[in-house]
């Protein structure tokens, strides 16, 4: 973990994962169905090997609506990062929304939220404004507007229903994971 303290500001990639690195089922809460979407272990190690830091902020609204809890999330979240190692990747931190408006009420955290964003430049020392978001929804997204970085819509989960009010929003599209580390990397 980079150490805050040091006063150095730090770039992420702020990663949803449900769609984006894993395939979704609806729900993922059992750890023997983590399934790493194609190429998403190998585009987590280039984003580590170019220093940027990656994070995975995701809503689970299953918790709210009583379908899996905390432990659940936990479990497969574990999964993931052993998965990953299998590809020499990591995660340098994950952060979750455990809330549904319909079921909890509004909340900060829920993306496009901002709270788990500033949660998470606060404990790892992150410069917003150099950090790029990805995932399958404009949700996923829409913090980089708000928070001045970059951002990028995949089309693998739920992203192909996205495209249209991504690009209407000006939010660049790719295929994968993998396609957007690419860009990370070569846009530095």
């Amino acid at each position: 973990m980079p150490d805050a303290r040091a006063g150095a500001a730090h770039r992420a990639v702020f990663l949803d994962r449900d769609g984006t690195i894993v395939e979704d089922p609806g729900f993922l809460h059992e750890s023997g169905k983590v399934r790493l979407l194609s190429g998403a272990g190998e585009a987590i190690h280039r984003l580590n090997q170019a220093g940027w830091l990656v994070i995975t902020v995701s809503n689970q609204s299953g918790i709210a609506r009583g379908l899996y809890d905390a432990t659940a999330y936990s479990a497969v979240q574990r999964r993931l990062v052993e998965l990953l190692a299998t590809h020499g990747a990591r995660l340098d931190g994950a952060y979750f929304c455990p809330h549904h408006p319909d079921f909890t009420g509004p909340c900060e955290c829920r993306k496009p939220g901002l709270l788990l964003f500033r949660e998470a430049a606060a404990a790892l020392g992150l410069e917003l404004a150099r950090s790029v978001w990805v995932g399958d929804r404009v949700s996923d997204v829409h913090p980089a507007r708000k928070l001045g970085g970059r951002a990028l819509l995949v089309e693998t989960g739920r992203g192909a229903a996205h495209v249209g009010k991504a690009r209407a929003l000006g939010v660049p599209v790719v295929a994968d994971l993998a396609a957007a580390a690419a860009e990370i990397v070569r846009g530095g």
